[in-house]
């Protein structure tokens, strides 16, 4: 059935969630969103694989990119949505209220409605943002169409409740292993145990404290966690491998760099590899754009201690900061359901900012 751009955010919201777009199966809702645009004189529809561009070309004096990935994690019998009463608040019940559904539902219908609003602006909805960064839709487009993210201020739709979540910390995941010598567990003695070995591993970490940055007015909270630990060979072998998976969530008061040599200070005299890292960004308030932005939409700016994709626009030179209906606790929860309330007033808040003169 097509996209009814012409209904509220909260019926659009549970449409485009009913249609199940868990990463790497988004073209069925891509095509929807695609075709849903296609029709509306006013913006430029671009398709780039499962990602979907509508930009509008009114030559304002500045311009805003709006965008919202259309993935999400994989469900379990959380769908179709359902509304649902919780002390008296209504909400929609469904993978993938909260993330991100919700934000994408406001900005299509925004986008859709808002022919000659007073910045030009370039909606962007992109796959697999759930998943490996090397297939987020949003940075394969930025590689082949760099074009496209000119922009003086950028928001995601990432959910905020309804608030503003101001750049991002970056993430580090790191396997930190320990070595030993296969024996006969019979014979423990013979051999070394790599897993005994870990055990100062996760000692650190259990005691480390989680340290509490400001960046340009903001509290980031940073966190060093083991996430996964393997080891082992069978039920009667001394294991001579132990790997422990490390995630490290640092303050976008520094680099990714600055970060690795943080996470092995602390990790000292164990053989420790990067498997991966993404920069964080910093909330970018200070631009008079993203203040008119706040004041706007009466929001009180608070940090976003998850990576989103604020850091792309970040990384070139962008303020963006994160805006959407929903609870971030509730993202990727069985239970994941967002209030309505919330994403009406995240569409009244936008509205009001973008139709500004």
């Amino acid at each position: 059935m097509p996209l009814d751009l012409t209904a509220s955010s909260v019926d659009l919201t549970r449409a485009i969630c009913d249609v199940p777009s868990v990463s790497g199966d988004e073209k069925a809702l891509a095509d929807l969103i695609e075709e849903a645009l296609a029709p509306l004189a006013h913006l430029e529809v671009i398709r780039h694989g499962n990602t979907v561009v509508a930009r509008t070309a009114l030559g304002r004096s500045q311009r805003v990119a709006i965008a919202g990935h259309i993935d999400t994690v994989p469900l379990n019998d959380n769908l179709p949505t359902r509304l649902v009463e919780i002390d008296g608040e209504p909400y929609l019940w469904g993978r993938g209220t909260v993330d991100m559904k919700g934000g994408t539902a406001v900005q299509l219908k925004l986008a859709a409605e808002l022919a000659d609003p007073a910045v030009d602006i370039t909606w962007m909805w992109y796959d697999n943002e759930e998943v490996d960064a090397a297939k987020n839709g949003l940075g394969l487009l930025a590689a082949d169409r760099p074009d496209l993210f000119a922009a003086d201020f950028a928001i995601l739709g990432e959910p905020s409740n309804g608030e503003v979540e101001g750049g991002c910390n970056g993430t580090m995941r790191a396997i930190v292993r320990t070595r030993g010598v296969r024996a006969h567990s019979a014979r423990a003695w013979v051999g070394e145990n790599a897993i005994h070995a870990a055990a100062p591993i996760l000692a650190r970490l259990a005691e480390y404290r989680a340290r509490e940055i400001p960046v340009d007015g903001l509290l980031y909270r940073e966190s060093l966690s083991a996430v996964r630990i393997t080891g082992g060979v069978a039920g009667n072998v001394i294991p001579d491998l132990c790997e422990v998976e490390v995630n490290y969530r640092f303050a976008p008061d520094k680099s990714a760099a600055k970060a690795e040599a943080h996470l092995r200070s602390v990790l000292a005299g164990f053989e420790v590899e990067i498997t991966d890292a993404a920069e964080g960004a910093r909330p970018g308030l200070d631009a008079p754009i993203a203040h008119d932005f706040v004041t706007a939409v009466g929001a009180e700016p608070r940090p976003k201690y998850g990576w989103t994709d604020v850091a792309r626009f970040s990384a070139l030179g962008i303020p963006a900061v994160n805006y959407g209906p929903g609870d971030p606790h509730l993202a990727h929860h069985d239970e994941e359901r967002v209030p309505l309330a919330q994403i009406d007033a995240v569409e009244r808040g936008l509205r009001a900012w973008l139709t500004r003169r």
